[in-house]
């Protein structure tokens, strides 16, 4: 099923076409960077431990390890966002023939956040001398939400750590459109962004940040009942005259959150169509970026600390990112496989099904080599997806079902009160200055 998902999403033939058509300084003479991308998702998935040993298992590496690490640090930024659209772009059609259920129906939900990569080991000479840790920069994503289809569709990459993610995030939103629901955190409630959405015509629930834009405009608050979590209200508001009306919903929490706060608000565009209330609700799905997350850390290699260049570490969180959407698809064709066997709540686990994928990936290729196996790259989306159903009920649900834990213990936090246990540095900035120094 890995293999079969692997072929569709990415196969070596795509890759060099992307490579070549958003390449700007690079070029492939001996080393194609197809190659590149397949031993850095040996380490994503782990099966390999480092790039380094996974360079060394290849039977026919064209150049030296030396030349291979050159070409990774040398990755341009539009490769990694045109490898992460292009493969969500050819698996979104075998995820909606797998079957889907939209959480909101008319719209394409799409999540956006950022992550920050962790500080890397300091094997890069203009590092040695850094006591402060090194952070080889950050990455903004757009995710697509289960029950939709589980898919990041979107990626920007940013390789100084200290550049503002409210700036980083501008090139995605060029991709907004009518039909499409887009929520954030109250990190990205400006003005730019929000009114970026609006001219791309598509829908947005971002929460209200505390230095949120000028209102001009506040129209009266409107009682629209409760939710789950607490009661909700509604008002109208403007940022300039003449605009058309915005709508703030304000949640009054039964429960303050773990900051202390009972109360959030949360600006919308969408039409009066959808209830207040259910706009509360639809936000509270903003976290399940949150568990992606948790699974590129946990689940996969997606923070190879020995890449300390900004460049390759942010390659390396690209092909997690493209291994995550093969697990969502795996995961996708597992749950729909045994439906009828099981619950509507069942889910099968990422991380188990990674388990599997190491634990005999490995076997497969000694037993059939790649060249033996049938191909399904360019096979319509609905065959595969009826052969990854064939396969997936082969599979013993109870050995990669979710294990359902049980309350949260609350902890006392720790706090290191020191200013050199937090002190960081950014790795491009003093690659940057290094470069001065040189006699």
């Amino acid at each position: 099923m890995a293999r079969l998902a692997l072929e569709r999403a990415m196969p070596a033939a795509w890759i060099d076409e992307v490579f070549e058509t958003h390449r700007q300084r690079q070029y492939p003479r001996e080393l194609l960077f197809s190659t590149v991308v397949e031993l850095m998702s040996l380490v994503s998935l782990g099966l390999r431990p480092s790039l380094h040993a996974a360079a060394r298992q290849m039977d026919h590496l064209p150049v030296s390890l030396a030349a291979l690490y050159d070409k990774v640090r040398r990755t341009e930024p539009p490769l990694l966002r045109a490898l992460v659209q292009g493969s969500a772009q050819r698996l979104e059609p075998v995820v909606s023939a797998l079957g889907t259920a939209p959480c909101l129906p008319g719209w394409q939900v799409r999540i956006i956040d950022g992550n920050h990569r962790p500080a890397s080991e300091k094997r890069l000479a203009p590092l040695r001398n850094q006591r402060a840790a090194a952070l080889p920069g950050h990455s903004l994503v757009v995710y697509d939400p289960d029950p939709d289809l589980d898919l990041v569709t979107d990626l920007a990459v940013c390789e100084d750590a200290y550049e503002s993610e409210r700036t980083g995030v501008l090139p995605l939103l060029d991709s907004a459109r009518p039909g499409q629901l887009w929520m954030a955190d109250r990190h990205f409630c400006t003005r730019t962004i929000l009114q970026s959405l609006q001219q791309g015509r598509a829908d947005f629930i971002v929460r209200q940040d505390a230095r949120h834009p000028r209102i001009v405009h506040e129209g009266p608050w409107h009682d629209r009942g409760r939710v789950e979590t607490g009661q909700v209200l509604e008002q109208d508001i403007r940022l300039d005259e003449g605009q058309a009306p915005w709508r703030r919903i304000e949640l009054r929490l039964d429960r303050p959150t773990e900051s202390g706060e009972s109360v959030l608000w949360l600006w919308s565009n969408l039409p009066a169509t959808i209830d207040a209330r259910q706009i509360a609700d639809l936000y509270r799905r903003r976290w399940r970026i949150e568990g992606m997350f948790q699974r590129l850390e946990s689940v996969l290699q997606s923070e190879i600390r020995s890449l300390g260049h900004p460049r390759a570490a942010l390659l390396g969180f690209a092909v997690a990112v493209l291994a995550c959407n093969l697990l969502a698809v795996l995961k996708r064709s597992v749950e729909q496989a045994h439906r009828e066997q099981f619950p509507e709540g069942w889910e099968a686990s990422p991380y188990h099904l990674a388990v599997q994928v190491r634990s005999r990936y490995e076997g497969m290729l000694v037993a059939l080599p790649v060249e033996h196996w049938p191909t399904w790259a360019d096979g319509s989306a609905s065959t595969l997806a009826q052969r990854l159903l064939e396969l997936a009920r082969h599979i013993k649900p109870g050995q990669v079902a979710t294990s359902k834990r049980g309350p949260k213990v609350k902890k006392t936090r720790e706090w290191v009160d020191s200013a050199a246990a937090r002190a960081h540095v950014s790795t491009a900035r003093v690659i940057e200055a290094s470069k001065g120094k040189r006699p």
